[in-house]
């Protein structure tokens, strides 16, 4: 994977020429993803907000989750990075979204969801237009808690660039 530097800066390039905002909604990378963004001299110009939802009552109050969603599938799932997504559209003056619930370690891993499970959501409205692409994907990551955070912000500024380099 190249350089996050360098895939935000492109990003931030293709946002501004698509004439969009992009918001964040992320639990286990603690606003890192955001953060990145921000390093970035011009970001106001094409990040809106980040929703920092670590809790599951926040997803909630935040995001507008639904608590059966999250009783029904985990915070770390397909339908909560969903959710959360579609959240961070709703609440924000943003076109394009991404969401990150992972497990980040060293605890609260399962069988099902193993230390390194990382959701990712992504929404990405096309310009000019009201069609919007949602797609999401898990990854399993490697590494230790620092590790695991800084690699799932990776994958969702990759996978950004990546769905809105594709979208308009």
């Amino acid at each position: 994977m190249k350089c996050v530097d360098e895939d935000v800066a492109r990003l931030g390039q293709q946002l501004v020429r698509r004439g969009q905002m992009m918001a964040t909604a992320e639990s286990c990378t603690g606003g890192l993803i955001a953060a990145r963004c921000t390093d970035i001299a011009g970001s106001s110009r094409w990040l809106e907000r980040g929703f920092v939802t670590y809790s599951n009552a926040a997803k909630t109050g935040l995001l507008g989750v639904p608590p059966s969603v999250i009783e029904a599938h985990g915070a770390v799932s397909e339908a909560v990075v969903r959710a959360m997504v579609a959240g961070a559209i709703a609440r924000s003056h943003a076109a394009v979204a991404v969401s990150v619930s992972g497990v980040a370690g060293p605890d609260g891993g399962s069988a099902s969801k193993p230390v390194g499970t990382v959701w990712v959501g992504y929404l990405v409205t096309v310009p000019g237009g009201s069609a919007v692409t949602v797609d999401t994907e898990c990854v399993q990551l490697p590494g230790d808690r620092a590790a695991v955070r800084a690699a799932a912000a990776s994958v969702a500024i990759h996978g950004l660039l990546d769905r809105t380099r594709n979208t308009g």
